[in-house]
């Protein structure tokens, strides 16, 4: 991938007021490209707009899936254009039908593009998000935060998860008052702890976030292997398993279980989980993976400062009810998919880099030290504009 250099300059975006952000999101699933707009002054949420999602081909999900874990080299270069032309055509399709929905209302101010993970170590080579900011700022003609992450790590983070600032806004949003937490089951499992009788995100006490495990990147990789098939599907194959507890217990005494947390995991630092099932039926195998992620689940949410009033799940973990039912009987407190309160599941980690995005421009924080284990407040992202110099 050729990566422009980014334009420090972000006077086209306003300073203050409310802004209508676009936020994109490509996970650590590899199934494609989310962007959702949300209207917010990068403190307060007050309005969501349209969403759409993109599927990767599976020619580009292959190409993708084989630049895991690298640094640099071709693989890298040609998984960075996959990712920049993806969000280029859908970035431009919802800008054109907003535009053309709403002739009464303003265009979209600024875009926040997360990239996609390649790589993430931040205690020794750092994090990787490969596409081209500034080449999508000059297509799209609009303002693009990028390298979200990258700013947090050099000052000593995990640099990520990043969406707990979000879920701090979500809940004042949704009008809390008190601790909840937010479980994001993507490819990595993430928990966000908020104390919405906090005043600010960037509150010593107000947010307490950390990978918890493993989530899906094993059952997809699994069933995908074994079956054919890119998930389990309603968690049908595991509906049909029964847990080997043997291989639970070896997952759990793994050393990152131990860790305090801030801390976070690439997709693929538990790949040896499907070592553990290798002898066991697709279904048993299955169920055991699930049944690993529900339980890391639950050693995290033993770091919580106080006992949740609730988990809002999001993610498409939230979809398997076989995963969903083995959280219930984990946890000690009610859990719920974030529709639940009227949010979108599937949109939220697009949302957030929406919020964050306003943020960076507006030189807010968008990690602390309860966050992302950094040693102070740190306000990640470059700002790309429109005839930026290179």
């Amino acid at each position: 991938m050729t990566r422009s250099n980014p334009s420090a300059r972000s006077s086209a975006i306003p300073k203050t007021g409310v802004l209508r952000a676009l936020g994109t999101m490509s996970g650590t699933s590899l199934d494609g490209v989310d962007v959702a707009i949300v209207e917010t002054d990068g403190v307060a949420i007050h309005g969501f707009g349209t969403s759409a999602y993109r599927a990767y081909e599976p020619v580009e999900r292959a190409q993708l899936a084989a630049a895991l874990g690298q640094w640099q080299g071709p693989q890298v270069e040609a998984a960075g254009e996959i990712v920049t032309r993806a969000h280029a055509a859908l970035l431009a399709q919802v800008l054109a039908e907003d535009a053309e929905a709403g002739a009464d209302q303003r265009a979209v101010d600024v875009i926040g593009f997360h990239g996609q993970t390649l790589a993430h170590a931040p205690r020794t080579q750092g994090t990787l998000q490969v596409g081209d900011g500034a080449a999508l700022a000059a297509e799209l003609d609009t303002p693009v935060v990028w390298e979200f992450r990258s700013d947090d790590v050099r000052l000593g983070g995990e640099g990520a998860p990043l969406a707990p600032f979000f879920h701090f806004a979500c809940a004042k949003y949704l009008k809390r008052d008190k601790p909840l937490c937010f479980l994001n089951l993507g490819g990595v499992g993430n928990l966000t702890y908020v104390d919405p009788r906090f005043e600010a995100a960037e509150d010593s006490g107000a947010l307490l976030a950390f990978d918890t495990g493993p989530a899906n990147a094993p059952i997809n990789d699994l069933v995908q292997a074994r079956c054919g098939q890119m998930m389990d599907e309603g968690g049908a194959i595991a509906r049909g398993g029964v847990v080997e507890t043997g291989a639970l217990e070896l997952f759990l005494a793994e050393p990152y279980f131990a860790r305090m947390p801030p801390k976070s995991l690439d997709r693929n630092d538990f790949a040896e989980m499907i070592t553990l099932v290798s002898e066991l039926t697709d279904s048993d195998a299955t169920a055991t993976l699930t049944a690993m992620c529900a339980a890391a689940v639950a050693q995290g949410m033993e770091h919580c400062p106080e006992p949740p009033e609730v988990v809002l799940v999001t993610g498409g973990g939230r979809h398997n009810p076989v995963l969903m039912e083995m959280l219930r009987v984990s946890l000690d407190c009610p859990v719920a998919p974030i529709e639940s309160v009227g949010l979108d599941g599937d949109m939220l980690e697009a949302q957030a880099f929406a919020h964050l995005a306003v943020r960076v421009a507006r030189g807010m924080p968008t990690s602390c030290p309860g966050t992302t284990g950094v040693r102070a407040c740190v306000g990640g992202g470059v700002v790309s504009v429109p005839g930026g110099e290179d």
